[in-house]
């Protein structure tokens, strides 16, 4: 072994120890946050959450053999048949007492209306339930006796004969199901024309912009203590329903789960279609009513030619070429004319 030279450095030797000497760790890379995956799972999720709920409500519909099946009427475009009915199903007795609706058994039309949506937009007619039509096996008589006499079938089958439109899809709410309604959107705002007082309606109502809850607004459309009597009640019953449709249809009720729910679970728990109606023909109906509601369609009644008494009841006479002019528009889809638009 040579020598080592004094300024020569002594080698180096690791501290005596039995620890290994600890390497420093390297960098851990950034941690990379998933977030379309995140976002996907959400959409998937509220998805889910839509379709059950889709599928609860159109389980949760009522539906009737609405639509005759030996109709020969045909027209384009869609056409609803609109019914309000007197039933008190589902109402107790104080809820009969607090609606002055009464305990009258059975089951009438109070309401009837003519949707029809397409190219032309959408156009909703009010038919006087007095009307007087031919009645298959009946005659001549009031609309609203057809159903009386043989049920939502009997009753399209005359209007489609008196109209010569064909009725594709069938809507029935009877006073419980309105009253919910409008109640679950938190009332709807009106301009009241005019104050109505009514204890046969439970009303009592000044003029004015104000806003109703469900009670007000069913006695509202009920009423018949005006000085128009039943062709500004059918007038009443467009311009609420447009109201209802319209808040309904908002934002602030769609984004609201509080107010969306009831309302969905109202209209389906007491709403009536046809058998082969389904909770996606309720959205187009929907649709329809909010382009009238928005200003886009067309709201009117039947044209009216007289008012007669016939058989020791006061009836309405539709203004035959006027009333054949609209429905004859409708028929080919197109916007009915104003000289065609009643009463």
């Amino acid at each position: 072994m040579m020598p080592r030279s004094a300024a020569e450095p002594p080698p180096f030797r690791p501290p005596s120890s039995d620890r290994p000497v600890a390497l420093p760790r390297p960098p851990r890379p950034p941690k990379r946050r998933n977030w379309r995956r995140r976002i996907t799972v959400a959409i998937a999720l509220i998805l889910i959450a839509f379709i059950g709920f889709g599928v609860y409500l159109d389980q949760n519909l009522q539906r009737v053999a609405a639509l005759p099946a030996d109709s020969a009427a045909t027209s384009s475009g869609t056409n609803w048949l609109i019914v309000g009915s007197d039933s008190r199903e589902g109402l107790s007795a104080e809820d009969e007492e607090n609606l002055a609706t009464g305990d009258a058994a059975g089951q009438r039309t109070d309401t009837i209306m003519l949707i029809h949506s397409g190219s032309s937009g959408s156009v909703l007619v009010s038919l006087p339930r007095d009307s007087y039509v031919p009645i298959a096996g009946h005659g001549s008589n009031k609309l609203n006796s057809a159903y009386a006499f043989g049920g939502p079938q009997l009753l399209i089958s005359s209007v489609e004969a008196a109209t010569g439109l064909h009725i594709d899809h069938y809507a029935e709410i009877g006073f419980g199901g309105f009253v919910g309604a409008v109640d679950a959107v938190g009332g709807i705002t009106m301009d009241i024309p005019e104050a109505i007082k009514d204890p046969k309606a439970g009303l009592d109502i000044k003029a004015g912009t104000q806003e109703l809850d469900g009670a007000t607004a069913l006695g509202y459309v009920r009423t018949r203590a005006t000085a128009s009597s039943d062709f500004g009640r059918v007038a009443r019953q467009r311009a609420l329903l447009s109201a209802l449709i319209a808040k309904a249809t908002s934002p602030s009720t769609l984004a609201n789960p509080f107010r969306l729910v009831p309302l969905a679970n109202a209209m389906t728990g007491t709403i009536t279609v046809d058998d082969g109606d389904h909770i996606w023909n309720l959205a187009s109906l929907g649709l329809a009513l909010r382009g009238v509601s928005g200003g886009d369609g067309v709201a009117t009644t039947v044209p009216v030619g007289s008012t007669p008494n016939i058989g020791g009841q006061s009836v309405v006479r539709w203004d035959k070429t006027r009333a054949s002019s609209l429905f004859g528009a409708l028929q080919k889809d197109v916007k009915p004319p104003e000289t065609a638009q009643g009463p």
